[in-house]
């Protein structure tokens, strides 16, 4: 888990922009590629220390191998939204 701030800033960064990647039908492979440059660039620009980047990669991996991070989630209708609370 990752727990310093910046990390957590930097994860947030890079899962959104992996989930905008994939709506706009990029392959997983392209969005690996995309996770990697981003991984590389916080290595080079010492901003964030190397343990959390490794951290920062594994977690990113992680929400990468989760199919359901890439779902659509279908809105309710407004029928479903009233049954809901009967």
């Amino acid at each position: 888990m990752l727990q310093d701030p910046q990390s957590i800033r930097h994860y947030q960064k890079v899962t959104d922009g992996m989930v905008d990647l994939w709506r706009r039908r990029y392959s997983f492979q392209e969005i690996r590629l995309y996770l990697d440059g981003y991984i590389a660039c916080l290595r080079h620009s010492d901003f964030v220390e190397q343990y959390h980047i490794h951290r920062l990669e594994e977690q990113a991996i992680k929400f990468l191998r989760d199919p359901s991070n890439f779902e659509l989630s279908s809105p309710q209708t407004q029928t479903e939204i009233d049954t809901d609370y009967f």
